[in-house]
């Protein structure tokens, strides 16, 4: 498969990053080789792809033992197996991080997504993670709920690299980039290095058509019907240009003259659920100089195979972009309601994926255990 594609999205300034990881990626090289071959420069985890990683006990079937054979608790196990795999990840991705002097190679890990709504806890992970991980390439995933705003900033302050995840609003994510600014400004009053503390501002997209379209398809008419699929897109370049609204302001003009780089948006969720949709739509129409793709690995291949990329897809379509909310919204698609929605069921999902995470490998110690024991 040629990766022409992929080498000029990179051109055009856009970071692929990787939206999967898993013990058999890295055991088998896979990772290394998508990062030699497909232009990969970072790696994004959660809990739903820890649970499904995990739920193959071939390539942890070893550290289980060993966990079982010691004894611990689950919660130490399971930060034991994932912080395990990330340390590996940020290790492979170790080159890109030295070679972008920090702007690529990051890898991310995500608090327990059970504390979403506990600043202090949150705050309390993420140092843990931190500390456990120790790679100066790691991001610590902290989910934009409104407890996390402060959790954020607090971590940035102590030089923490942050992931702000589960973004839908545009007004919440006006929020998260404040918190940002506010964590460097302190970071930068402690005497901290600005330019070590990386941060991306991940922007759910295809959740976002879901919900709408089967709202769209409710109200069943033409208007409607023309609308599908327009939500993601619209919501993602609206974020865009309160980014760049952002970096023109005085305030982060004097954070970047202290050595601080940009949270950059990061486009996640970008795997197309809808059949009738084109597969590469959340690559091709999101391209952008200093953003970031987190693909699932099928997105990948898929833009490497017949994605036609059109330049610069975001700034001439923000235009475009307003007046697609204004039309969802005249015909009774209540944006808030919609974005209030999917946050709520964003932290739910994470919670059920880290829960039934949480069983399977509670089993697995069980079982790993009663056999040391024979």
């Amino acid at each position: 498969m040629s990766t022409q594609t992929l080498a000029e999205l990179s051109r055009l300034g856009v970071s692929i990053w990787l939206d999967d990881l898993s013990r058999a990626r890295l055991s088998t090289g896979n990772l290394a080789e998508l990062v030699r071959d497909f232009h990969v420069t970072g790696v994004t985890t959660n809990p739903t792809i820890f649970q499904k990683a995990l739920a193959d006990g071939q390539h942890y079937a070893e550290q289980v033992a060993d966990l079982a054979r010691r004894g611990v608790d689950l919660g130490e196990a399971v930060r034991g197996l994932t912080a395990f795999d990330v340390r590996w990840a940020a290790d492979v991705l170790r080159p890109v991080h030295d070679a972008t002097d920090g702007v690529d190679g990051l890898v991310s890990i995500e608090v327990d997504p059970r504390l979403a709504h506990d600043t202090e806890r949150t705050l309390a992970e993420a140092r843990a993670l931190w500390w456990l991980v120790d790679r100066p390439n790691l991001l610590i995933k902290i989910p934009a709920t409104r407890e996390g705003l402060p959790a954020i900033t607090a971590a940035l302050a102590e030089g923490i690299s942050v992931n702000v995840t589960l973004i839908f609003a545009l007004q919440r994510y006006s929020e998260v980039m404040d918190a940002f600014m506010s964590g460097l400004e302190l970071a930068a009053r402690a005497g901290r290095d600005l330019s070590r503390i990386a941060s991306v501002a991940s922007f759910f997209i295809s959740r976002v058509d879901t919900e709408v379209d089967s709202r769209l398809d409710a109200i069943g008419s033409a208007q409607a019907a023309a609308l599908r699929g327009t939500a993601g897109i619209a919501n993602a370049r609206l974020a865009f240009d309160r980014y760049e609204t952002m970096t023109s302001s005085s305030r982060w003009q004097a954070l970047a003259a202290a050595g601080a780089r940009p949270q950059r948006p990061l486009w996640a969720s970008t795997g197309v659920k809808d059949p009738a949709f084109d597969d590469t739509r959340y690559v091709v129409d999101l391209v952008a100089a200093g953003t970031v793709n987190t693909m699932p690995e099928s997105t990948m291949r898929a833009v490497a195979d017949h994605a036609h990329l059109r330049g610069d897809t975001i700034r001439a379509g923000i235009g475009e972009a307003r007046s697609t909310l204004e039309r969802l919204g005249a015909l009774g698609v209540d944006y808030d309601e919609v974005v209030t929605l999917l946050e709520k069921e964003g932290v739910a999902k994470f919670d059920t994926s880290w829960r039934a995470l949480l069983e399977e490998l509670d089993a697995s110690l069980q079982q790993a255990g009663a056999e040391a024991r024979r």
